[in-house]
């Protein structure tokens, strides 16, 4: 991840998610992979995760390893974003936001490709221009080959950082 970016952190192999959505994403990518390195693409239900949609990304991995394109991006991900990624890289879809910000999230998803495990990340969402949002975001390797990872399926979700909700102060 870009030095420059402060506030984010990285979990390889999270095993305490508090999302519901991200804790429901790993116990279900566990169970896929049924001792695998990890599941293939053909494993994965969207009917299985239907309370969660809403903040589950699919991207495709480019076959050079450059980038990732996103070919799903839930509705609850595309309203902080103010934007639909679908059909974009993530260097087309997160480059508006600056350089620092396509480069951490391009990260995220090569960490989880290299390494073909789950990376958690989570912080200050102010790289995406949401000063006031906290994310937390689960990034988990997929491969129809059981080697080359040809996806990544992954939870993006925000919530209003506690700053935010803090009471204005009276004069």
């Amino acid at each position: 991840m870009s030095p420059r970016i402060t506030g984010v952190f990285t979990d390889i192999d999270p095993q305490n998610l508090h999302h519901p959505a991200l804790a429901f994403l790993k116990t279900y990518w566990e169970q896929k992979r049924a001792g695998r390195p990890m599941p293939s693409r053909a494993d994965i239900r969207p009917a299985e995760m239907k309370e969660h949609l809403g903040w589950i990304v699919l991207l495709d991995a480019l076959t050079d390893g450059s980038d990732f394109r996103y070919r799903t991006i839930g509705t609850r991900v595309t309203q902080y974003l103010l934007a639909d990624a679908t059909g974009k890289t993530t260097v087309e879809a997160i480059g508006p936001y600056g350089p620092d910000a396509a480069a951490t999230m391009l990260a995220f998803h090569r960490k989880a490709a290299d390494g073909k495990i789950p990376v958690r990340a989570h912080g200050d969402a102010s790289w995406l221009g949401r000063t006031f949002f906290k994310f937390d975001a689960l990034f988990l390797p997929l491969s129809d080959d059981g080697v080359q990872v040809n996806m990544i399926l992954s939870a993006l979700t925000f919530a209003v950082s506690e700053s935010a909700k803090a009471p204005v102060p009276q004069a």
